[in-house]
């Protein structure tokens, strides 16, 4: 703000004013923000929108750069780049100037293996540092990185991969998970085998010492590294609007969405959000519990953009128990902590104290996303981290690898509340006749583009399914799938997602409404709601719950949910029936999968609502099917 009525004699009044300015004057706050941090680029712009209208909004439309280029330039050599630990490697460090030389060979190997400008590059690689560096290479050359998790069902892999015809796979020998090993050598041949377009794989010895390597055309990490040693650092400059990444939507009820981020999309995004929301610089150490299968990877990697320190993880959040990023916060002198709610929720039921007998003087900030963080779970941040914490909830998607909702460092937080719309973000909600709420829930949309929504579905050819995605409840308008009420002050309240909305008597509350009153039940550890349609009926809410172990869910229990939701949420709301199960199925990012739950007690076959290999735990949805069976289809 101090440099935008310096530069450009802009003067705010306040957070609002100026989030106002940028949506309204798109040209001006998207040019600011190239300017700002002073964007290394080839040919440079003459115009900030080609084309403004959604979809097809065209940026920067003349102008070249490298999204490698902007992150791999600036901090000097011997500052600690990456942080990395994993269940099987303690805590290390590597530098930028080895960062820099590592990438530069990784680049120089993966161009003698035929890799040019737009081929498709794919891992298979654990949250570890050859991740980044195997990303870096690829992006420098002006190829395109697409990434599954290890973990990831095969078929789910496969079928993600086959649509981008990849030229290149980095994949690990296997990984570790829980205190276990897993062998990726099956699953290897299996994908070299289905994916003809593959000419090489390239193998990161990550379990055991010596990868075999017998496959044809496979290299190892090291020899791939140790030929081009040396290699000078060079960047493909690429017009703006080239891809960057493919990342996936869940694909828990379908196929898989391809969604293509465009170099400079992300660029200018990812400048913005982590330097201006998260408040990051050269001196913090970032830090967000995630797989290399989510967004929040990639949004990690992008910290390195504004100097700031990445902190890596590879394992289970909760091996040997739920202390170890806690431990490793302190073991890594970590500034600023990501993880989800639903972390947040566990470490809450099992009664985690992170800060006791642990230095965690250096955190100053904790992100949430994944899903709605409870009231309680500002409660317990508070509680535990310090008044002098800053908690910031997030909510955006892996469509535009960035948060609609979020924090600033100049706006107080409110209980439950997410801050403020994000700069560039035209956030409202929205009625069903397409009307503007405030204080009401209503369809998160935004009115006008940002840089980083999709340039396009791969094979999407015509356009039609990134229209049907996001266009067809409002003409001209992104339709994103959440309930988003909006406050008086300009908070956001993320009510779950639009399709799994409750509807009864007129009255449409989020399932988070729901979740927020029966988990601060001490008894109940987890909950699962959805509204099932019936023949003369508002809907049947079906409403189930995990119990803590020694617990029981008996008519004591089942009344004492019912009271909490009838105060709560509203009459109206009380399910029509509770039950007990073992655990809430959830995809690997911790989202509840209320819609194919939905659908199997429908009476849709479990193999048709929902896709098992996008499934964290899969054996989770067994109960559903049985009850199914017992209803009759509902």
């Amino acid at each position: 703000m101090s440099w935008l009525e310096a530069s450009r004699g802009r003067r705010f009044a306040s957070y609002d004013d100026l989030w106002r300015w940028s949506v309204e004057d798109l040209e001006g706050f998207w040019a600011s923000i190239w300017e700002y941090f002073e964007v290394v680029h080839g040919r440079p712009y003459t115009r900030v929108l080609g084309r403004r209208e959604m979809p097809g909004a065209r940026w920067f439309p003349d102008a070249e750069l490298s999204y490698a280029e902007n992150l791999l330039t600036g901090p000097p050599d011997d500052k600690t780049a990456i942080l990395h630990a994993s269940e099987s490697r303690t805590l290390a460090e590597i530098s930028w100037g080895e960062l820099r030389e590592d990438v530069a060979a990784v680049a120089a190997g993966l161009r003698r293996l035929g890799v040019q400008p737009g081929d498709r590059v794919v891992s298979l690689l654990p949250n570890i540092a050859e991740a980044v560096v195997a990303f870096l290479g690829v992006a420098s050359l002006g190829a395109v990185w697409s990434s599954c998790s290890p973990d990831t069902g095969a078929n789910t892999v496969i079928d993600r991969f086959r649509q981008i015809e990849p030229k290149v796979l980095v994949c690990a020998d296997g990984y570790r998970y829980g205190g276990r090993e897993f062998d990726q050598q099956k699953l290897i041949e299996r994908i070299r085998n289905e994916l003809p377009s593959l000419r090489a794989i390239v193998v990161v010895p990550y379990v055991r010492g010596e990868p075999d390597v017998a496959m044809p055309d496979a290299v190892p990490w090291d020899r791939l590294r140790a030929q081009e040693a040396g290699a000078k650092l060079s960047f493909e400059r690429l017009p703006f609007n080239a891809p960057l990444w493919i990342l996936y939507s869940s694909g828990t009820t379908g196929p898989s969405k391809a969604m293509v981020q465009s170099q400079g999309g992300i660029l200018l995004e990812h400048l913005k959000t982590h330097h201006l929301h998260l408040d990051l610089g050269p001196e913090d150490r970032f830090f967000w519990f995630s797989t290399t299968g989510w967004m929040m990877w990639n949004f990690v990697v992008s910290g390195l953009l504004v100097g700031a320190q990445i902190v890596l993880y590879d394992g289970s959040p909760g091996y040997p128990d739920l202390s170890v990023l806690w431990d490793l916060a302190a073991r890594a002198r970590i500034t600023v902590f990501g993880t989800s709610a639903a972390f947040i929720g566990s470490c809450m039921k099992a009664s985690i104290r992170p800060a006791a007998d642990r230095d965690l003087s250096a955190l100053r900030a904790l992100g949430s996303t994944g899903s709605p963080l409870e009231p309680a779970g500002f409660d317990w941040v508070y509680r535990e981290l310090g008044e002098d914490t800053w908690l910031f909830s997030m909510s955006g998607g892996t469509d535009v690898c960035s948060a609609f909702i979020g924090g600033v460092p100049l706006l107080p937080v409110y209980r439950g509340e997410l801050q403020c719309r994000a700069l560039g973000a035209a956030v409202q909600s929205y009625d069903d006749q397409g009307r503007p709420l405030i204080g009401k829930v209503g369809e998160l949309v935004l009115t006008e583009p940002m840089p980083s929504m999709p340039t396009f579905f791969w094979g999407d050819a015509d356009g039609s399914r990134y229209r049907d995605s996001y266009f067809t409840v409002y003409p001209g308008v992104w339709r994103h799938g959440d309930w988003v009420e909006l406050t008086e002050r300009g908070t956001g309240i993320i009510h779950g997602r639009s399709d799994s909305t409750i509807n009864r008597s007129g009255i449409r509350i989020g399932t988070s409404e729901i979740y927020r009153a029966v988990l601060d039940l001490p008894d109940v550890l987890d909950a699962l709601a959805v509204d099932v349609p019936r023949h003369d009926t508002d809907g049947y809410v079906f409403l189930f719950v995990v119990v803590r172990g020694g617990s029981v869910l008996d008519d004591r229990l089942r009344r004492e949910i019912a009271a909490r939701i009838r105060a709560d949420c509203s009459p109206r709301h009380v399910p029509d029936e509770i039950r007990q199960i073992r655990e809430v199925p959830r995809t690997a990012n911790g989202k509840i999968l209320e819609v194919p739950v939905k659908r199997i007690l429908m009476g849709v076959p479990v193999d048709v609502a929902v896709n098992r290999d996008a499934v964290a735990n899969p054996a989770a949805l067994d109960v559903f099917v049985e009850m199914a069976d017992a209803l009759g289809g509902a």
